[in-house]
């Protein structure tokens, strides 16, 4: 496989990388409105539940809160572990 194709390859790698890590980080920070507004809503609604709500809330913050960073691991094999680069070099038959 000749070198141009291969920036090719990791070119477009990269720009996919960050365009996913950036909705990632999107949609943790949307989830995180959405979560802490409804929070607000239910102690206005039922103060005597704050103390439930909060863990609830937290946990759920938690667990969404964790998708990023399967994110970025998936991000970072991407990156160092290319996949589509020893694709292209079987295909080519290099």
């Amino acid at each position: 496989m000749d070198p141009q194709a291969a920036a090719m390859i990791y070119a477009y790698t990269a720009t996919g990388v960050g365009i996913i890590l950036g909705l990632a980080g999107l949609g943790s920070a949307l989830g995180w409105g959405l979560i802490c507004g409804r929070f607000i809503e239910a102690i206005a609604r039922q103060p005597e539940l704050r103390a439930q709500l909060t863990g609830q809330m937290l946990f759920v913050g938690g667990l969404m809160e964790a998708f990023p960073f399967i994110v970025l691991g998936i991000a970072m094999w991407f990156t160092f572990a290319n996949p589509f680069v020893s694709a292209a070099q079987a295909a080519v038959g290099g």
